[in-house]
């Protein structure tokens, strides 16, 4: 879809009054925060006029989205079991110089039954296939010149650049591998940072679906996207040797780049918005060091579902608020990813994480759901420090994204 959006002028408002009574709520971009917000909608207010339009063959695209089990409530893991691929009751990490096993569930969906779930709940209030041209707060243009109005729209189609954040990127590639013979993993491994560390903090990622069926992921957290997907596939192959395993089929294959966030302006960011109620990672909601997105994407979805004013106004505000709570909250990771990014070189970021994962359980579990308490925040940085302590130091002072730029 074009990323193109503008504030509409007086021939716009006049169109869209006209065309008001299309639809109570019109959300662009099949993706994973828009997916979850149409199917709340369905399920608890069937009433509402839905539209979700995607530009591709497929809700969902091609992804593998997960999340730990104390990312969500009891109730949020309730709804969402529908979509659930394969759960882990633990997971494991590897580093050069630590291996450990969390007894912390794990859970994963594919896109394909994202799609196989949620798309027949949708029915008609889906349609693929349908590029759209440009958007304002209360219509869509497709890029077939049709006009459509609503109440409200949503905008979910990814990250966009903006000057107003300073960010580094977690690149990856992955493939679903069927092997020769069964892998022997139980549990998945979330972190094989034992790999050749090049240009940044590198590791492989394995999620083991069934005796021979596997995802396994190259990552890499770097200042810029600079390997080409044959090294990254190249990488893979590599990895799979060095473990045994025979590939037999390639069974799908996907890959990505998301924005693991240094430093911003949140108001800047949100004013390039004109308005434009906005979902997902194109809201900045994602964990800003993991890139976790699912957590607040469910979070989003039940804070929609239960606002009775679905209004463009009420809208914006609601998930501009959701924003603010979360970017205020997430000050300490933007600040551990300076750290992570800007001090010390880039092949040796691996003992950043290393050191980390050597802390209790409790308070991994707490990173990744975004809910450190003070003394978390002290203990993640007490101790011998896994960077030199003067660029860690410079590191922590660089809050203006724009200074990040020009230093980097």
């Amino acid at each position: 879809m074009s990323r193109a959006a503008h504030t509409p002028g007086a021939g716009d408002q006049a169109s869209e009054r006209k065309q008001a009574t299309d639809y109570d709520l019109i959300l662009v971009g099949g993706g994973l925060a828009n997916g979850l917000i149409a199917w709340r909608l369905k399920t608890l207010r069937p009433q509402l006029r839905l539209l979700l339009l995607e530009q591709d063959e497929q809700l969902g695209g091609n992804h593998t989205w997960s999340f730990h089990d104390a990312d969500l409530s009891p109730a949020q893991h309730q709804w969402l079991e529908p979509l659930i691929s394969r759960r882990w009751p633990r997971y494991q990490v590897i580093f050069p110089q630590r291996s450990r096993t969390l007894a912390s569930g794990y859970a994963s969906i594919f896109s394909d039954d994202f799609a196989r779930v949620i798309g027949p709940a949708l029915g008609d209030a889906l349609q693929v296939n349908t590029p759209v041209h440009s958007l304002t707060p209360t219509s869509v243009c497709l890029a077939s010149g049709k006009m459509l109005g609503a109440a409200a729209v949503i905008d979910g189609r990814g990250a966009q650049p903006s000057p107003h954040l300073a960010i580094g990127v977690q690149a990856f590639l992955g493939q679903l591998l069927r092997l020769r013979q069964p892998h022997g993993l139980e549990a998945p491994i979330i972190m094989d940072a034992s790999v050749d560390q090049a240009g940044g903090y590198r590791f492989v990622y394995v999620l083991p679906f069934d005796a021979d069926t596997l995802l396994i992921e190259d990552t890499h957290y770097v200042d810029r996207v600079s390997l080409t997907a044959e090294q990254l596939r190249g990488h893979i192959a590599a990895y799979a040797a060095s473990r045994g395993w025979q590939i037999d089929t390639l069974l799908r294959e996907e890959q990505g780049a998301l924005p693991i966030v240094l430093a911003g302006d949140f108001d800047g960011f949100w004013r390039e918005a004109y308005g434009l109620p906005r979902s997902g990672l194109r809201a900045g909601l994602f964990h800003p060091t993991t890139g976790y997105s699912l957590p607040h994407a469910v979070r989003l979805a039940d804070a929609i579902a239960n606002l009775e004013d679905l209004s463009a106004l009420a809208l914006f505000a609601t998930i501009r608020q959701e924003a603010q709570r979360q970017w205020q909250r997430q000050g300490y990771f933007r600040l551990l990813n300076r750290m992570l990014f800007l001090a010390g070189r880039p092949e040796q970021r691996w003992r950043v994480m290393q050191r980390f994962y050597g802390l209790p359980e409790g308070l991994i579990q707490r990173f990744y759901a975004g809910r450190l308490n003070p003394f978390d925040k002290l203990r993640i940085l007490v101790g011998k420090p896994p960077v030199p302590v003067a660029e860690a130091a410079r590191a922590a002072r660089l809050s203006n994204p724009h200074r990040i730029r020009n230093n980097s």
